[in-house]
């Protein structure tokens, strides 16, 4: 039977019962965090439903990794972890050139904690098509400011058919890229690092590195409170 979990007015979800003894187990669901399943008619608490009780015996251990995972790795390095209104201020300040140095950041992290990602090769492609498009794109406007409309000869066509050729290989890169990218967050998070992460596809369409910095700000809150809960136990 899967339960939603809610904690400060978000909800997550939907877990197992497994899910939730696992998550308690390791910090990242607290007892008191509220859950509900699709048969019960109130929220109640996690404790009330693992029949446990609410105590700081609880204690939040450090991350597992599976068995084969490589060592290197271990322990895991924290998101990227500037604030994502930043990231998407320096974006608006830089004509988005910042924004796309930060993804190659966020990608290059994602190499780290899986080496076998594809995310980064996804992305090197796309930001290959980003410039020739802009490239393309500058040109094309920096003729029609001069008066120097292209003639519609087959050269200029061909130019015209290569350049939207190049459009749009972009926007299939950048759909490939944000949804690998999507996906090996929701695998490493939800087992390598069990934080319970689920992303919005439509968010993860439209946003991309912002939505993505935005959870890795939520995340890197979550390791830090464990951290310190760690240290004070």
């Amino acid at each position: 039977m899967p339960y939603q979990v809610s904690r400060n007015g978000q909800t997550y979800g939907p877990y197992t019962l497994e899910d939730l003894q696992r998550y308690v187990t390791s910090g990242n669901i607290a007892p008191t965090d509220l859950a509900k399943s699709e048969d019960m008619p109130d929220w109640l608490p996690v404790s009330q439903i693992l029949n446990i009780l609410a105590a700081p015996g609880i204690v939040a251990q450090s991350y597992m990794p599976p068995a084969n995972y490589p060592t290197s790795t271990i322990p895991y390095p924290d998101p990227p972890n500037l604030h994502w209104g930043l990231v998407l201020l320096f974006g608006c300040l830089t004509c988005g050139i910042f924004s796309l140095i930060y993804e190659l950041i966020q990608a290059l992290w994602v190499k780290k904690v899986t080496p076998t990602t594809q995310v980064v090769m996804y992305y090197i492609v796309f930001l290959g098509l980003e410039v020739l498009n802009l490239g393309s794109t500058f040109g094309r406007m920096s003729m029609l400011m001069h008066g120097q409309a292209p003639p519609a000869t087959a050269p200029s066509m061909l130019y015209s058919l290569l350049s939207f050729c190049i459009s749009l290989g972009t926007l299939v890169m950048v759909i490939v890229y944000r949804f690998a990218m999507r996906s090996e967050l929701e695998r490493h998070f939800n087992g390598p690092e069990p934080i319970g992460l689920r992303l919005s596809g439509v968010m993860t369409f439209f946003f991309g590195g912002i939505y993505f910095q935005y959870h890795f700000n939520r995340i890197n809150e979550i390791k830090q409170g464990l951290r310190y809960r760690g240290a004070a136990l």
